[in-house]
């Protein structure tokens, strides 16, 4: 019996945690999903994560039948106790430390806490998250070095072995869009495109070529971007009539800097699924147990 058989993933209903969690319906046998209430100001991405859930079981049959139990857990007094954007009704800005204060002390930390503790009671031994050190806004708990340790700790608390899988820790919003195309299609795209969530400001009353939402603050920017970016060069599948285990590379040639970004662009090609045993939790081919 293959003991990574099973996978539960970290399902926000935004666009990165849905392109993961059909990564993960391609590759395991059994994918579970958890998501987090924790007062967040776009908590409408809760309501949007269970139509995607529901859509993904329509027009994926095959993946349906993988997709087993949904949680949701309530984190109020993460909302209580951090002081963000993100969880309270004010402007979005740089703090003096150069992170955005949107940033939400811990929140990754526990979210992966709380998932190994269920992944470990429902026999999983994967976490997935969509976690990602390119295009992102500089979080400190978003980062590969952050969840490699992250992975040992889980593994030495719980005494026994957990893997953190984060598919896009090295891809832009290009790559991911060019991703999501190759594992489902112009049908996941567009799945993606109208039913997931990403603004951070719950905005879901415009619709714009990359989707719904404000069109000005930084998770639109980065999601406007890199549909930007991705359309004029739109690839097809890779393995047209076999979209499932096809994700080999990216290149990211075109990776830019982008507003919020807290960066600068990144211009690299890695291996996303290798394939092995190794617990390398971030898809670094260089990185050992």
């Amino acid at each position: 019996m293959n003991p990574h058989a099973g996978a539960l993933v970290l399902f926000s209903g935004g666009q990165d945690s849905t392109t993961c969690l059909a990564w993960a319906l391609d590759r395991f046998e059994r994918v579970e999903t958890i998501g987090f209430d924790y007062g967040q100001r776009h908590r409408i991405e809760l309501q949007c994560r269970t139509q995607v859930l529901q859509s993904l079981r329509e027009r994926f049959p095959a993946w349906g039948k993988k997709l087993g139990e949904d949680r949701v857990l309530d984190l109020a007094a993460l909302g209580e106790i951090s002081s963000s954007a993100l969880t309270s009704q004010r402007a979005i800005e740089f703090n003096a430390n150069g992170l955005p204060n949107t940033f939400v002390p811990g929140r990754n930390l526990l979210f992966f806490t709380l998932a190994g503790a269920l992944a470990y009671r429902r026999g999983l031994s994967v976490l997935v998250g969509g976690m990602c050190e390119t295009d992102y806004s500089g979080y400190p708990d978003c980062r590969d070095d952050t969840l490699k340790s992250q992975q040992v700790t889980l593994s030495l608390g719980l005494d026994t072995r957990v893997v953190i899988e984060t598919p896009l820790m090295w891809l832009d919003k290009a790559a991911t869009w060019a991703m999501t195309a190759d594992l489902g299609g112009d049908v996941l795209v567009e799945l993606i495109r109208l039913e997931t969530h990403s603004c951070y400001l719950g905005d879901r009353s415009r619709l714009h070529s990359w989707g719904y939402g404000c069109d000005d603050c930084p998770a639109c920017a980065l999601r406007k971007a890199g549909w930007e970016r991705y359309q004029p060069s739109k690839p097809r599948p890779i393995h047209p009539t076999h979209p499932t285990h096809s994700i080999q590379r990216f290149a990211l040639v075109d990776a830019k800097p982008e507003p919020w970004k807290n960066g600068q662009g990144v211009t690299r090609t890695l291996a996303t699924d290798r394939r092995t045993d190794t617990p390398t939790g971030s898809s670094d081919p260089n990185w050992s147990w």
